[in-house]
Formats: C-alpha cells, sequence, structure tokens
C-alpha cells in the first residue's frame, strides 16, 4: 500500500506539496546524503536492489513530514536527519516486501525488486534497510523516538500479516478493513510526524497532535489510493489503474459495492475477487458497480472525513510555515482525486 507523492501543483493548479518541498530542500539534501551512505555495503546486491526502489520515482513525503515536525517546534540539531532517513528505509523495506507478499510485477512504471533479483534477495535487502534504520534511531538517542518508530514497525508488520489472513475475504467490514490500513499506511505516517517534536522536546499535547495528523493523514492517502485505482492513473498512483482489482485485494470501494449489491451482484464480486476472474471485462463490471453504489464517492467522502480530522489536530499549534505546509498536504492529498 504504498503512497507515491507527485511534486505537480495538483489539480487546477489547487493544493501542492511544493510548501513542503521548499520548506525541507536543505535538510532533505542531507537525507539523500544519508541515504545513499547508509543503502551501501560491501555485498554488491545490497545497493543495487535498494536503489533500484530508492531512486525510482517516489518523493518522500514521510521524511519530509519528520523534519518539518521538528522544525515547528524549533529544532536545531541533526538527529531529526537520521529519524527522517530511518523513516524512509523503513518505507523502502516495506515496500520491497509488499512487492514479494502481493507477487507484484511493477511499482512506480519499473519491474518490482522481486522480478528482477527475486524474491529471497529483495526480503534480505528489506531486513538489512530495518536494520540499518535501527541503528540510526540508537544513534539519535532518544528512547521516546525509538520507541515510537519500532512500534510502528512491529505494527506494519502485525498490519500485513492481518491483510494476509484477510486476503480475498468478501466478508471484511469496513470497520476491519481501517484497522488493516490503520495498521499498514497509517502506522508509519503517525511516527513520522510525531517523532518530530519529540526529538524538539515539545510537550505531550504537541506530540499528541503531530501523531493524530499523521494517522488521519495516512488513513485519508490510503482511502484515495483505493479510489484512483478504479479511475485515477498510473502517475498518481505509482502502479497500474486497476493493479488492486487484478490482484484480488478487498479495499473499500470493493467492501461497499459488494455489501450493497444485489445477490448475482455479489456472485459476481466472488467470482472476481475470490477465484480470480478479473480480466478486463471483470475490470469494466467493477467500475460500473461501483458506480451505481457510489462507492468510490463514499470511499472519497471517508478520505475527507480522516483530512478534517488531521487538519483539526493541527489546528491548536501556533502559526507557522511547516503547520501551513502540512495542512496543505492534507488538501493535495485529496485533490488528487479532482
Amino acid at each position: 500500500m504504498g503512497v507515491v507523492v507527485s511534486l505537480d501543483e495538483g489539480k487546477k493548479g489547487e493544493a501542492s506539496v511544493k510548501p513542503l518541498v521548499d520548506l525541507t530542500a536543505a535538510d532533505m539534501a542531507r537525507v539523500n546524503e544519508l541515504i545513499l551512505s547508509k543503502a551501501g555495503s560491501d555485498v554488491e546486491m545490497i545497493p543495487e536492489i535498494a536503489n533500484h526502489l530508492i531512486s525510482s520515482g517516489g518523493k518522500r513525503l514521510r521524511p519530509m513530514i519528520t523534519l518539518a515536525a521538528a522544525r515547528m517546534f524549533g529544532y536545531s540539531g541533526d538527529g531529526h536527519i537520521k529519524l527522517a532517513t530511518s523513516v524512509e528505509f523503513m518505507h523502502t523495506a516495506t515496500l520491497l516486501h509488499d512487492d514479494v507478499v502481493d507477487e507484484s510485477d511493477m511499482r512506480r512504471g519499473k519491474q518490482t525488486a522481486r522480478m528482477v533479483w527475486g524474491n529471497q534477495a529483495s526480503v534480505l535487502v528489506g531486513d538489512f534497510l530495518l536494520g540499518q534504520a535501527f541503528r540510526m534511531m540508537v544513534e539519535v538517542g532518544s528512547l521516546k523516538a525509538l520507541d515510537i518508530l519500532a512500534t510502528a514497525a512491529s505494527v506494519i508488520a502485525e498490519g500485513e500479516v492481518w491483510q494476509l489472513a484477510a486476503a480475498k475475504n468478501l466478508e471484511t467490514t469496513e470497520d476491519e478493513y481501517l484497522a488493516v490500513i490503520k495498521a499498514k499506511t497509517a502506522a508509519l505516517f503517525s511516527a513520522a510526524a510525531e517523532v518530530g517534536p519529540v526529538i524538539a522536546q515539545a510537550g505531550r499535547a504537541e506530540q499528541a497532535a503531530l501523531r493524530s495528523y499523521g494517522t488521519n493523514l495516512g488513513l485519508a492517502f490510503q482511502l484515495i489510493d483505493d479510489a484512483l485505482d478504479y479511475g485515477g492513473n498510473a502517475r498518481d498512483l505509482g502502479k497500474n489503474t486497476g493493479d488492486d482489482f487484478r490482484e484480488g485485494k478487498v479495499t473499500l470501494p470493493v467492501i461497499l459495492s459488494y455489501r450493497r449489491g444485489t445477490a448475482a451482484e455479489r456472485a459476481f464480486w466472488k467470482t472476481a475477487i475470490e477465484d480470480g476472474v478479473n480480466d478486463d471485462a471483470a475490470l469494466d463490471k467493477a467500475m460500473g458497480l461501483m458506480t451505481r453504489y457510489n462507492a468510490i464517492g463514499e470511499t472519497i467522502s471517508r478520505a475527507r472525513h480522516f483530512g478534517n480530522i488531521a487538519a483539526d489536530a493541527l489546528a491548536p499549534l501556533g502559526d507557522t510555515p511547516q503547520r501551513d505546509a502540512m495542512l496543505e498536504v492534507i488538501d493535495f492529498c485529496i485533490s488528487r482525486v479532482n
């Protein structure tokens, strides 16, 4: 469930991540240097696989949030650089593992690492990146930040197993699905945001505000990705439209359409999702049913709801350029479907 962010101004010149990019540019240059350094190894295959994914076009939203969240509260050290790099390595490791579990062939317009080097190498390089991430966390010396990111790593893995256990299960409820994406996707957004005020030694209320912002931004972003899979484009999504359907993933648009459908329509979903009959004709029919039951529109409405919660979490904080940029990220997330 990876998230890829375009640096374009957004549809119709509306919300953009550009303010966040501009604010964090100097720090991100240091993060990028550290990424290249820490992805290095005498084992030739490790940097090859790591760089294959690291250089494939993701815009590193999560580490930018870590950097901005630290600067928002006046942090002036360099621990945020190592934590932001740790966050990016955790995300990259998750993508490597996800592609193996999902048996994905393409990511961001390129062959996945598992297609080039095999499943075993992809998993092991993911493990290497996780190890490097934890080494950097320890170097920062903040037990609280280490605890937040370590907990996130555990929750993400738990979400992966949870999703695997529920794979192709059309009886999955909306609540169960939201719990899965809260673990798989939102947990790292939450940790990325929270460690900023932690190392800046901000108060508990400020830490809680950033934690809530990250959680709800992550939920909104994933739900928009779910909607885009049935009507977006590869540039916005970082994969081909319809990939979730072809892989038999039970996402919120599927859940809503299945539950609201007739007996015959539910039989179609079972054939498509559970039995894997998911060619282009089946995809067209699925999208037609989603239109009939407003499944895409209501998925977007759910995303807007979580986006509003994320914005409200930041509302009591002081007016800073970082806060404004992070608020615009929420609007950008939603605007991808306009």
